[in-house]
């Protein structure tokens, strides 16, 4: 059994700017798991940069109120909403709410440096 509590997991600024903590990895928690879970938050008025994922990531809203953006589609969020991104899509997330923007994003396989893109072809490394 792996037990965490969220408010005891490392915080830190990831290269598109959302506010991450990094809840579950196979390669930080020595699991055999075929994806990764993450949660981010995004302050009043904040937005993600746009990136890229070569996998897929799957956004599940757990509160506030915001846009999603993937490719040229927008589509309005808010708190149980459940938003699948296929690979290589152009994305990124928009608090326009009147309070804190927050979601699980579950990336299949698990998230790496080298499998994200941020800004039109940055490679991100931040420290997951």
């Amino acid at each position: 059994m792996i037990y965490k509590k969220l408010k005891e997991i490392p915080e830190f600024l990831a290269g598109d700017h959302t506010h991450l903590k990094e809840v579950l990895h196979p390669s930080n928690d020595n699991l055999e798991l075929g994806y990764s879970l993450a949660h981010a938050y995004l302050n009043k008025g904040e937005q993600s940069l746009p990136h890229q994922l070569f996998h897929s990531e799957t956004y599940y809203f757990l509160e506030g109120q915001g846009e999603i953006f993937i490719n040229d589609e927008k589509q309005e969020v808010e708190k149980g909403d459940l938003v699948y991104v296929p690979p290589h899509a152009n994305q990124y997330v928009k608090n326009t709410g009147k309070s804190r923007l927050s979601f699980l994003c579950i990336v299949s396989p698990p998230w790496s440096p080298e499998s994200e893109t941020v800004d039109g072809g940055e490679t991100v490394d931040v420290g997951r």
